[in-house]
This record gives C-alpha cells, sequence and structure tokens, in this order.
C-alpha cells in the first residue's frame, strides 16, 4: 500500500510541478497580439478565398495592421469593406480595379471535336492526364467542371461542353484560374467587354482542324485594332487589356468568329 501511495505522490508531484512550469512559460512567453489585429480581422468577409495573395482572412488582417499591407486587395469585400478598412486603421480607401474571370476558349460542342471517348473521373486534371485529353485542340476547355467546383459562390457552369463564367457572380477570388490544367482560365478588368475566345498556340491550319472557331493567326485584328490593343503572342491574337479597346469591326472581321463581346 506504501508504495501504491508514495507512486501516486511522485506523479501527482511531478504532473504538479509540470503545471506550474507550462503556467510560468505562457506567462512570460506569451506573445500579445494586436488587437487591431482582432479587429480588422471582424471587417473581413471570411470568405478565405486567398484571392488577396494571402492564406487567409486571418493572415491578411495581421499583414494590413503589422505589415502595412494595403487595404484594398480583398475583391469579395467591394468598397463597403474598404471603407470600413480605411476608417479602422487610417489608410486612404482606394478600391482597386475590379478583375474578373473569364475562359478563353469557345470550342463549345459543336465547333470542337473529341479525340476519343473519356469514361475517366470527371475532373479536368484527371482528363487532361490521359492522353493530354479528348479534345482534339490541346488547348481548349476540357468541361468537366474542376473550376466550377473550386468557385465558392458558383458563379461557373459548363454551357455547351464549356466553362462559362458569370462576371456579374465572380468574386475575383481566383480559384478557378489556380484548378484549371491548362491554364485557360484569366483574370480581367470588368469593364472589358471584348476578348479573344481561343488560347490555341497552334498555326492557323492545325488549328482549323482542331475547332472552327479557333484563331488562326491571320493578323487582321491587330491591323485594326488601334494601339496595339490587340496583338500577336506566337500565332494567337491576345487583347492588351492595359489598352482600351471598343472597336466592334475587329469581331465583324474576325474570319473564325473567335473574338466576340461579353
Amino acid at each position: 500500500m506504501t508504495a501504491v501511495i508514495q507512486t501516486a505522490i511522485t506523479i501527482g508531484g511531478a504532473g504538479l510541478a509540470c503545471g506550474g512550469l507550462l503556467a510560468l512559460a505562457a506567462k512570460f512567453l506569451a506573445v500579445e497580439e494586436d488587437p487591431r489585429v482582432e479587429e480588422v480581422n471582424e471587417i473581413l468577409p471570411g470568405a478565405n478565398c486567398g484571392g488577396c495573395a494571402y492564406a487567409g482572412c486571418a493572415a491578411y488582417a495581421e499583414a494590413i495592421v503589422l505589415e502595412g499591407a494595403a487595404i484594398n486587395l480583398c475583391a469579395p469585400g467591394g468598397a463597403e469593406i474598404l471603407n470600413k478598412l480605411a476608417e479602422a486603421t487610417g489608410q486612404t480607401a482606394q478600391q482597386a480595379e475590379h478583375k474578373v474571370a473569364i475562359v478563353l476558349c469557345g470550342g463549345e460542342v459543336e465547333h470542337a471535336p473529341r479525340k476519343f471517348d473519356y469514361n475517366g473521373v470527371a475532373d479536368c486534371q484527371a482528363a487532361h492526364s490521359t492522353g493530354g485529353g479528348d479534345k482534339a485542340c490541346t488547348y481548349g476547355c476540357l468541361g468537366y467542371a474542376s473550376c466550377a467546383r473550386a468557385c465558392p459562390v458558383g458563379a461557373i457552369e459548363i454551357i455547351n461542353g464549356i466553362a462559362k463564367v458569370h462576371p456579374d457572380l465572380c468574386i475575383s477570388c481566383q480559384a478557378c484560374v489556380k484548378t484549371c490544367p491548362r491554364k485557360l482560365i484569366k483574370m480581367v478588368p470588368y469593364a472589358r467587354k471584348i476578348h479573344v475566345m481561343c488560347s490555341s498556340k497552334d498555326k492557323g491550319p492545325a488549328v482549323k482542324k482542331a475547332c472552327t472557331v479557333g484563331c488562326i493567326g491571320c493578323t487582321i485584328c491587330t491591323k485594326l485594332a488601334e494601339d496595339e490593343a490587340i496583338k500577336m503572342e506566337g500565332f494567337l491574337a491576345v487583347v492588351d487589356y492595359d489598352k482600351d479597346l471598343d472597336n466592334d469591326t475587329v469581331i465583324e472581321k474576325c474570319p473564325p468568329n473567335c473574338i466576340v463581346r461579353i
């Protein structure tokens, strides 16, 4: 019995000693958090989408308070949250240009044939890893909705075999951009309406075989667009979104009709 009591006393004493050491450590080694971090975190929407380039709203709040990060990086928050952040931090409320995602591919079912029947997992990365994908165009949207599933607000749906973004619903989180294995999804200014809906880097003859609405590299649009608002990157016409483009002629004169107004 004495041995049992001694063991209990020994274990109990060790526990008390450890508890005391932990209490002292908590007191002297504790890192005090700036109360403004929590205040800013409560203002943020809590979406934790990562669109601000930080791990989540809490990390962004810390960056704002402790590192002086810009307060206009939260696209989902909009003007209302930006104004609240400005009031809480004393920074100037200058709203960043609103950007939305767009899938730069027009190869719907009737325009872009499939090379084979894919019966695997309904996931774009999986399909892309299977023989380069079942679509004849190796640059086109595969249409297996990985981006739609990644979107936290349901701003993307699959229509006629390809992903379409509803710009009025897009919160600019860029989750879809990170998900697309073919890097077809770009962030563009909301105000811009004219787009080259193709991402193929192949020459014209190869593009025609793979898609009837693909860019054939004819360069007509580059000659019609002012100030090089459309330029060639290899065999692909690309809109320079830093320049104004509101010329319907580039749409009307495009031979494969891959330039559209959305």
